[in-house]
């Protein structure tokens, strides 16, 4: 039985989160969920995502590095993750080099 990198999932807290996938990622994300499925519980391919992108990050060492380096105090970036008018520009995101 070959494993997976992303292994049984834990259970946590979610927030919703919506996104747009190009067609061939949406099916080769589903032809994983099917064969993590098969090697560990059923699953939905979406039930997936927020792992494999928790994943990568914790294996991006450069991030990894930024991030401890920059890490924000709690709620210090919730003005930017408020709601926005559509027509409002976009806030300026943190830039890490």
């Amino acid at each position: 039985m070959t494993n997976l990198k992303l292994g049984p999932l834990p259970k946590a807290g979610m927030t919703r989160v919506t996104i747009a996938l190009t067609d061939p990622l949406k099916e080769e994300l589903d032809l994983y969920a099917a064969e993590h499925s098969r090697l560990y519980e059923p699953v939905e391919t979406a039930a997936l995502i927020p792992h494999m992108l928790e994943s990568f990050l914790r294996s991006d060492r450069g991030w990894s590095r930024k991030a401890k380096a920059g890490k924000p105090q709690s709620g210090e970036n919730m003005k930017a993750m408020a709601p926005r008018n559509a027509d409002e520009p976009l806030p300026e995101l943190h830039k890490f080099r």
